[in-house]
């Protein structure tokens, strides 16, 4: 296997997970990720509006999109870091069975993995959200009901779940 290079050393290509609630910060994280580590960087949202334009209308939508996404993407992201080189996947780590699926592909790859855990509370998360709507240059803008809705199912990671975990405090 070949050797990937992070922050100027030989070592395992690792797998960079984000976690965080919508807004929070992690796809600007997943770009500096990708920078400091010489990663490929993946991500659900540009990947969702470049295959489905204007199809992800409801989360309903985004539940069946991002599956069909996901079969694609996972054999990929194995065969990259079997390959010798990082990737940051930019796709919400927030539930359980998220996070299983995404720690089964560096399983799979027999990698590192490191979850990116942006923590910070829901008002400034909404705050964000509704600057980042009126700017119109993200890719996914949620209303205030869809934050609402996809908080409630968001679940803080554990070290229990098999994690490796670095908190960020943006």
């Amino acid at each position: 296997m070949l050797q990937g290079l992070t922050k100027g050393t030989l070592s395992m290509p690792t797998l960079h997970l984000l976690c965080g609630k919508i807004a929070s910060g992690k796809s600007t994280l997943a770009t500096t990720l990708a920078a400091e580590h010489a990663a490929i960087l993946l991500s659900e949202d540009h990947w969702l509006a470049t295959l489905y334009p204007g199809e992800v209308r409801s989360i309903a939508d985004y539940v069946s999109c991002a599956q069909r996404i996901r079969g694609v993407l996972g054999p990929l992201v194995i065969n990259v870091l079997q390959s010798g080189i990082n990737v940051v996947l930019d796709f919400p780590a927030n539930t359980l069975a998220n996070r299983e699926w995404l720690l089964s592909l560096a399983q799979a790859a027999q990698a590192p993995h490191c979850l990116h855990y942006v923590e910070l509370d829901d008002a400034t998360c909404r705050t964000r959200l509704q600057a980042r709507n009126a700017q119109g240059k993200h890719d996914f803008a949620a209303t205030d009901a869809e934050f609402d809705l996809i908080t409630r199912h968001f679940c803080v990671p554990s070290e229990a779940e098999g994690l490796v975990i670095e908190v960020h405090h943006p």
